[in-house]
């Protein structure tokens, strides 16, 4: 019996609260066996988006994964680091199906916000025809395109906050010990991240 394997794509810039409590939620609900956080070097939708160094994301995503429910069944992925940039999901699809299609079986987890604009993915009809697609609500991001066709997840952990506001709080020196793991803070405040010294530096 193959292995069911979730990909759950990002930036993860860093990764938070949000993300972990979506990827347990996602084993808690047996929708997978394990789940792989995919860190893409670099998102096609932000070509032009400076974004932290991609071993520093990775390290940050072990440590968040290691301190997960399920440290055994929920880990960082570092397969687009060595495939073609930018980072088209079919690529990477059809590399894993390839390479381990014998023993995995694969399905992806989305937000609601990214779905927003999945018919602008590279080969979009492939991925719905070929793959079981989940998708959680994100605030202000309904799900209308291809509805009928994707795993709508209602009961998901719902969280309010973005990376992007992760990084806004570090970069003005706020707390955001509520927001990410203890060691991915740490690692924030050790790195001197988004603030302006480290810039600097």
């Amino acid at each position: 019996m193959k292995k069911r394997m979730l990909l759950y794509f990002g930036s993860f810039d860093p990764i938070h609260n949000g993300h972990i409590a979506l990827a347990e939620y996602a084993l808690d609900k047996d929708l997978a066996d394990e789940v792989a956080l995919v860190i893409s070097p670099q998102n096609p939708f932000k070509a032009d988006t400076l974004q932290t160094p991609e071993y520093m994301r990775y390290e940050m995503t072990e440590a968040a994964t290691k301190e997960s429910r399920y440290p055994d069944k929920i880990k960082p992925s570092v397969i687009e680091f060595v495939l073609e940039k930018p980072s088209y999901t079919i690529n990477t699809l059809d590399y894993l199906k390839e390479t381990c299609g014998d023993d995995m079986e694969f399905a992806i987890i989305t937000g609601s916000d990214i779905w927003a604009r999945f018919d602008e993915w590279k080969d979009y009809e492939r991925i719905l025809n070929e793959y079981k697609i989940y998708v959680y609500p994100r605030k202000g991001y309904a799900v209308e395109k291809f509805a009928d066709r994707v795993t709508i997840l209602e009961d998901a952990p719902f969280v309010e906050f973005s990376s992007t506001e992760v990084r806004g709080k570090a970069e003005r020196n706020e707390d955001i010990s509520a927001m990410v793991s203890p060691s991915v803070a740490d690692y924030i405040v050790k790195n001197q991240l988004w603030t302006p010294a480290g810039r600097i530096v």
